[in-house]
């Protein structure tokens, strides 16, 4: 019976993305310069998993290609070959091969030409002969090994020698255990030394069922720590750290001596599992919580009335289960802000050697937690804010030294939080963006009017953010503050946010996003105009205040409101919505902001804080732009979920 290598090629593809972030992540450390020991290593030992798991599944041509990078790192972790720029932009050009074999693999493949020419690069800055043809060589069918016969341990103590014996045991079921036996000795391999693996890793590589091994590991790493990278490869059942090996070798060794014990206990204490799922089912799962949350909404409202008793009592506890379980359901789904933002260190990188520019890279707040499905949306316009950065905001290194400032570029990637929203900055300490540019362009395409004498950083944006808009000399791949500014935009106001703006000429610029911490279920304020309610997200929403007339005064015959000595323009969500009627006399103040631009929207009537769970919403053509979704009441009526940050385009 053979292995069915489609079952698993996501999975496959999956793990070897993850050592292609490390192999990245490692290589821009090393062209960094200091200590290369140790990004070397980490280099080598991810290069060396993606080797054995593509032999594993039959993909020889990756793995010859692996081997023959590993081989070059080999030489440069020897002393033999230096780490210069020629030798650094042929490994990063064989990770970016790689990164496209692996989307491509399948089994009997031949070595793409990317890939070839990649192989031919560093195999000539290493000094030596490519291979024959774009193919590569063959791996045996049983996956590749360097050396099958180099591990030849005695039949009776095949692990003799000193050090900790880790038992390992596969799950039943477990996916692609050769794949997963292997990561496994990989993740013990970062602990310490393996001396040896019993039945050895090439048997192990070709098994295709759960599988019981051991492994010797010269470590000082505790049995905690042991365990848990045991079990970072997925789908253990089971672990035995034999800490008392370390300094003795008769006792022989039973692989599965745990399955004779009738209740096998953990060692090292509490072990976190990991179960991998399709992002499908969290979003099914969303759904159906929205649905709850909606049905709670209206059970609770139902059962108000019939006062307090077993039917109240339970309502109230079926409420409470249930906004847990919402609760434990968008938990699951968040996710830190550095599974995307991993990726942009290389991006700068390349960006910055392609315009000649030094630039350093800083990466802040990694560990914000952003909905799964968002994160996904958020990459595309931090790239954009970041090419732009790069091309336009960050001098060359003549003209910075010039200008007395540093030769390398600062260029920041921030995530932070704010109430329910997150804050994803952009900032170069750059040129800043010339103003006077801007205007006379603006003014040319009819953008701004013809008197106007200077924009402030609200109207920069509203001016660089359209289409087509930019003030480069010459068009490139990269240049202008306005390629790609109005995608950012776009993308930030169908994610519910916004994009603030503040540039200092000489100094740089830095542009903000502002997004919701989740998509599917937004805290928000019910507002009513007239007969309509109206969901205001308190992703936008500063305070609310009463409507009076110590607060409402009339500057220059228009409303404004202030508040602690701060004027603020007025708009009324009845003329918003085009709404007509007589305005209540009983009327609330909600104060809104974007970035540091506040104003006030007056309503009715506030009817409370809710949960509301957001619905796609398809406007009317040649509609109103003001509203991001909708949603269903607990009375089962729907309501519009406003676009707040798009108010700020009338103020």
């Amino acid at each position: 019976m053979s292995i069915d290598p489609t079952r698993y090629a996501e999975l496959f593809r999956t793990e070897s993305r993850e050592q292609l972030i490390v192999i990245n992540r490692a290589l821009l450390a090393l062209e960094q310069g200091g200590d290369a020991a140790e990004p070397l290593s980490i280099i080598f030992r991810a290069m060396h998993t993606v080797k054995g798991m593509s032999a594993s599944m039959g993909y020889n041509a990756l793995a010859e290609f692996a081997h023959e990078v590993e081989s070059a790192l080999d030489r440069v972790r020897r002393g033999d070959q230096q780490p210069g720029p020629d030798m650094m932009d042929a490994l990063f050009a064989s990770a970016d091969a790689l990164e496209a074999g692996l989307e491509a693999a399948t089994e009997g493949a031949r070595q793409s030409p990317a890939m070839a020419a990649a192989l031919e690069r560093l195999l000539a800055v290493a000094g030596e002969r490519a291979p024959g043809g774009p193919s590569g060589g063959e791996l045996p069918a049983a996956g590749y090994s360097e050396a099958a016969a180099v591990v030849q341990l005695p039949a009776a103590d095949p692990l003799g020698g000193p050090g900790v014996i880790v038992r390992v045991r596969q799950s039943a079921g477990t996916l692609l255990p050769g794949v997963r036996a292997f990561l496994a000795v990989e993740k013990v391999r970062t602990l310490g030394e393996v001396g040896a693996v019993w039945p050895p890793i090439e048997v192990l590589q070709t098994s295709e069922s759960p599988q019981s091994f051991a492994i010797r590991v010269s470590t000082l790493a505790s049995a905690r720590e042991i365990e848990a990278a045991v079990r970072s490869a997925g789908d253990v059942e089971h672990v035995e750290v034999d800490m008392a090996a370390r300094t003795r070798r008769e006792r022989p060794i039973a692989l599965d001596a745990a399955a004779e014990r009738a209740e096998p206990a953990p060692v090292g204490g509490k072990v976190t599992r990991h179960v991998r799922m399709d992002l499908a089912r969290l979003d099914t799962l969303m759904n159906l919580v929205g649905e709850l949350v909606i049905t709670r909404g209206r059970l609770l409202q139902l059962t108000a009335d019939h006062g307090k008793g077993p039917l109240d009592d339970a309502m109230q506890q079926a409420a409470r289960l249930i906004g847990d379980l919402q609760s434990e359901i968008m938990t699951s789904r968040m996710v830190p802000v550095w599974q995307v933002f991993d990726r942009f260190p290389r991006l700068v990188r390349d960006a910055s050697r392609q315009l000649g520019k030094d630039v350093v890279f800083v990466v802040e707040g990694k560990d914000i937690e952003l909905d799964r499905s968002l994160l996904d949306e958020v990459g595309e316009p931090v790239v954009h804010l970041l090419r732009n950065a790069v091309d336009h905001g960050i001098e060359a290194p003549a003209e910075r030294t010039a200008a007395g400032k540093p030769r390398a570029g600062r260029l920041v990637l921030s995530a932070a939080r704010d109430r329910a929203a997150i804050l994803i900055r952009v900032s170069d300490d750059g040129r800043g963006i010339d103003r006077a540019r801007v205007l006379e362009r603006a003014k040319a395409s009819g953008l701004v009017d013809g008197s106007a004498m200077e924009l402030d950083d609200e109207d920069l944006l509203r001016c660089i953010a359209q289409p087509g808009f930019s003030t480069a000399h010459a068009v490139s791949d990269l240049s202008g503050r306005g390629v790609g500014l109005d995608a950012v935009q776009a993308k930030a106001r169908m994610l519910g946010g916004s994009v603030t703006l503040k540039s200092v000429e000489g100094e740089g610029t830095a542009f903000t996003m502002r997004v919701p911490a989740t998509l599917a279920i937004v805290r928000a304020l019910l507002a009513r105009s007239g007969h309509e309610r109206y969901a205001l997200p308190l992703t936008h929403v500063r305070e609310t205040i009463e409507f009076g007339e110590h607060t409402v005064q009339r500057v220059r015959g228009r409303e404004v409101l202030v508040l602690r000595d701060e004027v603020l323009p007025l708009l009324y969500l009845r003329d918003v919505v085009r709404q007509g009627g007589a305005a209540d006399a009983q009327r609330e103040i909600v104060v809104i902001e974007r970035g540091e631009k506040r104003s006030g929207l007056v309503v009715d009537e506030l009817i409370g804080q809710l949960d509301v769970v957001v619905k796609p919403f398809d406007a009317a053509r040649e509609g109103l732009a003001l509203f991001s979704g909708a949603t269903i009441l607990a009375d089962g009526a729907p309501a519009l979920i406003m676009d707040l940050g798009s108010l700020f385009g009338g103020v």
